[in-house]
């Protein structure tokens, strides 16, 4: 999943990055309000972290603005920890949870996570499809005959996006969006390579190829 972190504290903003590219993300980053909005409208995120006090342009407005344009991506938003009414005016905004400055990175993930179980309509922490069971907190996946593996964060990162999408036409263009950071290589060649190497673990019918379209994934599309 990619997600775009709008924070104008560097130091916080490094540590965030970090924590988070750790946890399984792809993840970019903006410090102003403006280029935050911008962002988040014109790149396919899968969720935002947005702080509410940015320079150029509040975080409240950016998410007002969102939400009037019809982006419904799932937003965290960072506030003071006594700013109750930043939580409120947040929450009546749109966004999708809060959290309270200071905190620990832990309770973020959880947070984040939760939100984006939610609007993937899945309420358990692991992901199950295609007789996998993908554990998001280790990055390793089971198979129906019990063996488990290892994943780079590559493999985490693509496997977890065609589990959470089974069934569905994904074009190289979409998988590289949602896998990678902005700033990354986007040679779409080296989606082909992950999912080869993903065939070699778990099968090669797992992942069917549609020419001229994209992959789709779980038994031949079933």
């Amino acid at each position: 999943m990619r997600l775009l972190l709008v924070e104008d504290d560097a130091a916080l903003s490094r540590r965030l990055k970090s924590d988070l590219t750790a946890a399984g993300y792809a993840v970019d980053v903006a410090d102003n309000g403006i280029d935050g909005e911008f962002m988040g409208d014109e790149e396919p995120y899968d969720g935002i972290i947005l702080d509410l006090g940015l320079p150029g342009r509040p975080g409240l407005e950016v998410l007002r603005n969102w939400r009037s344009r019809g982006n419904a991506v799932p937003v965290v938003v960072l506030t003071a920890r006594d700013a109750w009414h930043e939580r409120v005016d947040g929450l009546k905004a749109g966004a999708d949870d809060y959290l309270g400055k200071p905190f620990h990175v832990e309770e973020l993930l959880a947070r984040l996570a939760a939100v984006l179980r939610r609007r993937h309509g899945r309420a358990d922490e692991q992901i199950s499809c295609a007789g996998l069971v993908l554990d998001e907190d280790r990055q390793t996946v089971t198979t129906a005959a019990g063996e488990s593996f290892d994943l780079t964060g590559t493999e985490f990162r693509l496997l977890r996006y065609f589990m959470l999408h089974p069934g569905q036409v994904l074009s190289k263009t979409r998988l590289t969006e949602h896998v990678y950071e902005g700033d990354a290589d986007r040679d779409s060649n080296v989606i082909e390579v992950y999912v080869n190497r993903l065939r070699q673990k778990f099968g090669k019918a797992l992942i069917e190829t549609r020419r001229g379209q994209g992959y789709i994934f779980g038994d031949n599309g079933r």
